[in-house]
């Protein structure tokens, strides 16, 4: 995307665009799903600034794709619409089962805080939380979020969940791909 001008003065009534150039409101669930989404991104850099796992790079792309399948109106589409499925999904599940299958069975709930790389992480997991009940309530309410998107932020929470558990065990699991994990 080219963009020669940030500010455009279409959006100073409170309304904004989707793909395809319907006007709606700010207030829209559509965007307050994929605003959630970019909240989450951002934390998501934040994360990566602490935890140099390549992983976390993709999911931000990922993130935005789902943002843009959502800023979507159902039944239009466009040239190399991204599309999220079980490949996709499967990743993450690959991902949390590698940083899993070092850790200890959980035996009591976490606290944030371990380390900054744990607080961090855990940050992500509620915000993905959040952002996964907001998709649930725009789906409730007719907006087409499919399947395997909901599934793909259902499971993200949960690798942001053992991520953070992941690095707080040991200074040298703060930074997970170095041993390939994450």
């Amino acid at each position: 995307m080219l963009l020669s001008k940030i500010y455009t003065r279409t959006g100073d009534k409170g309304t904004t665009a989707l793909i395809g150039g319907e006007r709606v409101s700010k207030s829209h669930l559509r965007i307050e799903c994929y605003g959630s989404l970019d909240e989450l991104n951002a934390f998501i850099g934040r994360l990566k600034l602490l935890c140099e796992a390549k992983m976390l790079g993709n999911i931000q792309k990922m993130l935005f794709d789902i943002g843009a399948i959502i800023a979507t109106p159902s039944g239009k589409e466009w040239n190399n619409m991204p599309n999220i499925n079980e490949t996709h999904i499967k990743e993450l599940e690959n991902e949390i089962d590698k940083m899993n299958s070092v850790l200890q069975p959980l035996k009591d709930f976490t606290i944030p805080g371990e380390n900054e790389t744990n607080a961090e992480a855990h940050i992500c997991r509620t915000v993905c939380r959040r952002a996964e009940r907001i998709l649930c309530h725009a789906k409730e309410n007719g907006i087409d979020i499919s399947d395997s998107v909901m599934i793909y932020i259902n499971r993200l929470s949960d690798y942001f969940f053992v991520l953070s558990r992941f690095v707080a065990t040991e200074p040298s699991r703060r930074q997970p791909q170095a041993q390939n994990l994450a």
